[in-house]
């Protein structure tokens, strides 16, 4: 059914689905809990896939004795609060099972199929979530979720737009296995020819052991000159490497920002215990905080993209967050961190294992990147669709 707009009518969800929640048995009793017995589903749980198995379970008493009730096999499931993304992500479930208060339980009348209203759901999930500002509150609830508009379509059309995003879903499912799998090998293969189990070249003697401070240099150039602009002021996270700093966080005055060359590294003497420390891989010079520690690499001691491995690997982890002493750090500065050895090939050796790992990185990368448009053409599909425009 479509307006005079040619968009879908919609419903409210609870006209056309009965939303229930569920109840956590008393956590003191042991009894109520009983591993292989009732899957119990939290909101952790709860993240846009079929849930088949649950960390916890509870027994047949601990059900008895609670508000926690048994929900049928393709039950859709709405998280209402939790950490982070969690509100407003929906699953089904696999099996049947009881759920905790966190979640609402939504079972859709004979003309509605549970996996059309998941899509429906993760769609406008960002709409979801605002519903829950509506009442000055964080959280939804199950007379907020009542309100949801359902796009009106009939359940052969429903079916139909279920299995074409099925296929889209499990495209994704293989392309993130695939690259689960790449993220193992990359892994391994740093572990093996960083620390010299697997060797670029044969027949190459021990590697020596040497500091940070034989191999690098401490940069403190400013942009005092005001040669760099606003636009080029970066951060470092631990998860993206360099990024643009968001504006409202710039200083007014940006003379005092440090310069970060190409293929320099740069860290917040505060974080890097959590890994934020990043290479520079632009090739132009950008600025970074004056509060960040900048550093680069000499080209006859280390290659910049063989440091950029190796702090990706757990062995530098536990070095920083110790110091190289056993001693967790609250800051790690330029002393500190040039006083690390580093188990340290020839710069030849050093270049062969950098072209191995860089061409497992950027298979890597190319599986990431076919994920993400994989992502956005559903996510276009899918609005296509559920709002009638497309229609099948």
């Amino acid at each position: 059914m479509l307006d005079r707009d040619n968009q879908r009518a919609t419903v409210a969800l609870g006209s056309i689905a009965s939303i229930k929640s569920g109840g956590t048995p008393d956590r003191k009793n042991p009894d109520y809990w009983q591993v292989g017995a009732i899957p119990w589903a939290t909101t952790s749980e709860v993240n846009y896939s079929v849930i088949t198995r649950t960390k916890e379970q509870i027994s047949e008493e601990g059900l008895r004795n609670s508000s926690a009730k048994i929900f049928p096999k393709g039950t859709l499931l709405i998280a209402l609060y939790g950490q982070g993304k969690t509100r407003g992500q929906v699953g089904i479930l696999g099996v049947d099972a009881a759920t905790n208060q966190a979640c609402a339980a939504i079972m859709p009348s004979n003309e509605f199929d549970a996996q059309f209203l998941f899509y429906v759901m993760q769609n406008d999930y960002s709409r979801i979530r605002r519903l829950s500002n509506s009442g000055g509150q964080d959280n939804l609830s199950a007379e907020l979720v009542k309100e949801i508009r359902i796009p009106v379509a009939s359940l052969v059309e429903q079916r139909k737009i279920s299995a074409i995003l099925r296929t889209w879903d499990e495209a994704l499912e293989k392309l993130t296995a695939l690259r689960a799998a790449k993220e193992r090998r990359l892994t391994g293969l740093r572990d093996r020819l960083l620390f010299g189990t697997l060797r670029a070249i044969k027949q190459r003697s021990n590697w020596p052991s040497r500091r940070i401070s034989e191999v690098t240099y401490e940069i403190t150039d400013r942009n005092g000159s005001m040669s760099l602009g606003r636009d080029l002021v970066m951060g470092v996270t631990n998860k993206r490497g360099i990024v643009p700093m968001r504006e409202q966080t710039v200083a007014g005055d940006i003379a005092r920002y440090k310069n970060l060359p190409p293929r320099a590294f740069a860290y917040n003497p505060m974080r890097i215990n959590v890994g934020s420390i990043a290479m520079n891989e632009a090739s132009e010079t950008v600025l970074v905080s004056p509060d960040y520690v900048v550093f680069g690499c000499n080209p006859d001691g280390i290659e910049p993209d063989y440091l950029d491995h190796l702090r990706k690997t757990p062995w530098w982890a536990h070095y920083i967050n110790s110091g190289g002493s056993g001693s967790v750090r609250q800051r790690t500065y330029y002393a500190d961190l040039a006083a690390l050895r580093l188990p340290l090939p020839d710069i030849d050796e050093q270049r062969e294992i950098v072209a191995i790992l860089n061409a497992a990185k950027a298979d890597l990368s190319s599986t990431e990147q076919m994920i993400e448009a994989v992502t956005l053409q559903k996510r276009g599909l899918m609005q296509k669709l559920l709002t009638g425009e497309w229609r099948v």
